[in-house]
This record gives C-alpha cells, structure tokens and sequence, in this order.
C-alpha cells in the first residue's frame, strides 16, 4: 500500500509553552501530519530539547526556541528565527500559560499582571508577527488553547479565568478581521485533563458545583490534540471564530 499522504507535509507549527501536556501532545499531532515543529518555551531546554528528538523520530523537522513570550522583542526575535530556518509560518498555537492558585484577596497586582501577560499577551504577541507570514503564504491556522475556568468560573483562579476569558474575544475579533485573508482563528477549550501537573498549576482546583466529567474520568493529552489537529488541515478552512470545548460533559454551553 502507499504510503499515507501527510496532509501537512512542508507547513511549519509554532506552538508555545509546548514542551510537556496538551502542548507537546499538540507538537505530535501535527508532526504526524508532516508539519515541521517549533517548540517554544521560556525556560525549559531540556525538555524543550527531548520534545525535539521526538518530534524529529516522527520524519520531520523541529527546533526549540527558548523566548519569554511577554517581551515583544523577544517574540520577534522568535519569528525571525523561525522564518529563518523554514521560510515560512502556517500554524501557531498560542498555548503557553500560568495556571497558578491564589485566593483573590491575596492576589498582588504583580502576580495578577504576569498571569495575564502569559496567557493573553503572549497570544497577541505572537499572532501580531505571525499573521505577515501566514498572509503572505496565502493562509494559515491560529489556534488559541483557552480554559473552562472562563466559562464555570474558578475557586482561586480569577487571574487565570480572566485571561482565558480574554483569549475568546481575541480570537473573534482575529477570525473576523482576517478571514478573507485565508487564516482561520479558532479556540479549543479543555476542561479537566489529567497527567502529572507542573509545580506552578498547583492542584487542580475544586469544581464550581461540584460537576466532574459526565463521562466519568479526566481527559488525556492526545484528545485535546486530536481535537485541534483538525482544525489545522485543509478541511478545516471553513470554521473560524469558533470555541470548541474538549471536557468530557463537564460543562455545556
């Protein structure tokens, strides 16, 4: 039999914060499909550097970028690097974040600042230098990782719901501004996923209501990913704007 058709064979993947969870699963998914993988991170390099062994065992290209993805130069230092070695961007997924807990009356306005600078800064930071390289390849894919915090709210989280909460107007009003331009921007939304946690999430914050996933068990990595895979192929050109919610029933809009 032929072998199968790679249906991203010569795109190239940006995902920040993708050294472990959701994100690493992401890097995978895409690399399956022939897309060549940016791995960012702030500070991680080992990991970042193991991610990019896997990622080049899957018959592509990869690379690491350490970059804090708040500073703007930074970020376009970041974007030249990659144009640099490819020659082109087609896919970012803006990925990175802070999970951390603190009860709201001990949030300090610094933490409560570089939460949201993460999360939300960060995104429009990189879709802002990716967007010329995906206009001028004639298209491209924005994937925006939001939170069910936005949408059930959170005990000890209003930093993290706020800024996931952010992350859904970002990408409407990006869907609608440059849908003609050939770039879809979506937002895929995971509810309670389990695995080993970073240091920094904290433990997994109590249910607002008490209500897990209906299906009876936490989510995995790879069916966060399988879910923003699609949006990334060519037959995902026709939806845009869109918040789709990966939680097995935990929340329903």
């Amino acid at each position: 039999m032929p072998d199968k058709v790679k249906q991203l064979e010569g795109k190239v993947a940006l995902l920040t914060g993708a050294v472990r969870r959701n994100g690493r699963a992401m890097a995978r998914a895409l690399a399956k499909e022939g897309a060549n993988i940016v791995i960012n991170t702030r500070a991680s390099e080992r990991e970042a550097e193991a991610a990019v062994a896997e990622i080049k065992s899957l018959g592509v290209e990869a690379m690491a970028h350490l970059a804090d993805i708040t500073d703007e130069e930074a970020v376009a230092r970041m974007f030249e690097a990659v144009v640099s070695r490819f020659g082109r961007l087609d896919i970012l997924v803006n990925n990175a974040a802070n999970r951390a807990q603190s009860p709201f009356l001990e949030i300090g306005y610094a933490q409560w600042h570089s939460i949201i600078s993460i999360i939300l800064d960060g995104a429009f930071l990189c879709s802002r230098a990716a967007l010329p390289h995906m206009i001028a390849a004639g298209g491209g894919r924005i994937v925006n990782i939001g939170g069910v915090s936005a949408h059930t709210g959170a005990i000890e989280r209003a930093h993290v719901a706020t800024a996931k909460a952010g992350l859904l107007g970002l990408t409407k009003a990006l869907a609608a501004e440059f849908a003609q331009k050939g770039v879809t921007v979506n937002c895929v939304v995971p509810g309670k996923i389990g695995g080993e946690r970073p240091k920094s999430a904290g433990e997994s914050p109590p249910l607002v209501g008490g209500r897990g996933p209906l299906v009876g068990r936490e989510g995995t990595f790879e069916e966060v990913a399988a879910i923003v895979l699609p949006l990334c192929l060519p037959n995902g050109a026709f939806v845009t704007g869109q918040t789709i919610h990966v939680n097995g029933g935990m929340y329903m809009p």
